[in-house]
């Protein structure tokens, strides 16, 4: 027997007993793995009961809602074999046979493992409570409502076959990739879409992998190598403390990751957070040739002065600088850096363009209790000057990403009617 070879698949098999350690000791593995996959962001509404659906989601197609995933007999999953509800996280069909929107990440819950696909299983029929709540048809018309023609989406886009380790990494980075690819479902936000809405890719063998996407307006970054729009320049630590506490030293979870580090990768081990890291640091650059942004004094020397000839300096000036400084790197552990924030240096500047309009919050977790808050500017700049001030933040300090216009300014507000002046 090579056991040099059978070395990360064992170490992968102890990894996933690590819910047992650490902060998880006092759940089960399957809530610990419901917890991993983030199942409450989606089944759980706003003031709802856990897991009773509801949830509204945009598509392409029209707005759709979460089920009820409790085991409620009517209207959740109580009737639901084990087989069935495995069927319907791998392959997307539900009891009756009927198949789901793909917004349910089936493609990435086909690579969990049996053993935890049963534990799942026991914590939603056994630990959740069941809640009599009825299931939402969707908003989308018909004849585009129907649902047989994502049968065929299946057999041109979906793979079943669960996650297979790769022999020549170790038994941390399989473990990294099994949660990311699969229960942490990351791809779904941080992977770009096909016209088909299918992830054009499912791990890392493909170089479109969580190089960055845009759903429901909010811009997921680059999860690879690149070293000014990724993750190439963040070091281990860093990213084991974003998903831990929400932030860094220098940056925060803003937007829809704010709520997964909440209700999801905050409970994680230390061993998985760890696997997870070590996993999107092996992840290859989708452009080496991208250099890290390096600072500028330039964009300081004229604030202290008060030259405020820059398109947008002015703007910052009124609205950014008191908590994000003149030199733009933040206060430490408090409010973000702007200089040098990978987050912010997208091609697709809309995930900052939304949050000086609509504002946000870090997220609340065991190491950070308070959630600051941003405020919204939304009411006070209009579309050139928000444009002005996203550019200007996006181009100082020796940050370099495209101009922002305020046609683009105007279509995230227009999409949201609570950033309207």
């Amino acid at each position: 027997m090579n056991w040099k070879r059978l070395t990360p698949l064992l170490t992968l098999m102890w990894l996933g007993h690590a819910w047992a350690s650490d902060a998880a000791q006092t759940i089960s593995q399957g809530e610990y793995l419901a917890q991993a996959g983030d199942c409450s962001a989606c089944h759980t509404s706003k003031d709802g009961k856990p897991f009773a659906g509801g949830l509204k989601m945009a598509t392409p197609l029209g707005a759709i809602y979460s089920t009820n995933i409790t085991p409620d007999r009517k209207y959740g999953i109580g009737n639901y074999s084990y087989d069935q509800f495995a069927t319907a996280l791998r392959e997307g069909i539900a009891k009756d046979g009927h198949h789901l929107y793909p917004a349910m990440p089936y493609t990435s819950f086909a690579k969990i493992n049996d053993q935890d696909m049963r534990a799942l299983y026991n914590y939603f029929m056994r630990e959740v409570q069941a809640v009599d709540q009825a299931n939402k048809e969707s908003d989308i018309p018909w004849p585009l409502s129907m649902r047989w023609p994502l049968a065929a989406w299946n057999w041109m886009f979906h793979s079943d076959s669960d996650y297979q380790p790769t022999m020549a990494m170790s038994g941390a980075w399989n473990r990294g990739a099994y949660l990311v690819q699969g229960l942490g479902h990351c791809g779904a936000c941080h992977t770009p879409r096909g016209m088909a809405f299918q992830e054009k890719a499912l791990d890392e063998s493909d170089g479109r992998y969580l190089t960055g996407a845009t759903l429901d307006g909010w811009h997921a970054p680059n999860l690879n190598g690149n070293l000014r729009t990724g993750l190439g320049s963040w070091k281990l630590e860093e990213i084991i403390a974003f998903l831990k506490q929400g932030h860094t030293e220098n940056t925060a979870a803003f937007g829809p990751m704010a709520e997964v580090v909440e209700k999801s990768t905050q409970h994680l081990s230390d061993d998985d957070l760890k696997a997870i890291a070590i996993y999107l640091k092996g992840l290859s650059a989708s452009n080496p040739t991208e250099t890290a942004a390096a600072m500028d004094p330039a964009t300081v020397a004229a604030l202290v002065k008060g030259d405020t000839t820059q398109t947008g300096s002015q703007d910052y000036l009124d609205n950014c600088a008191a908590c994000h400084r003149l030199d733009g790197k933040g206060y430490r552990n408090t409010f973000p850096a702007l200089a040098q924030n990978t987050a912010l240096l997208s091609e697709d500047p809309s995930a900052l363009i939304k949050i000086v309009l609509q504002g946000g919050h870090a997220p609340v977790t065991q190491q950070a209790v308070t959630g600051l808050a941003m405020p919204a500017f939304g009411w006070r700049l209009d579309n050139q000057q928000a444009a002005d001030v996203v550019t200007f933040i996006r181009n100082g300090w020796g940050n370099q990403a495209p101009a922002v216009t305020a046609e683009q300014v105007k279509k995230v507000r227009d999409a949201d009617s609570s950033a309207k002046p």
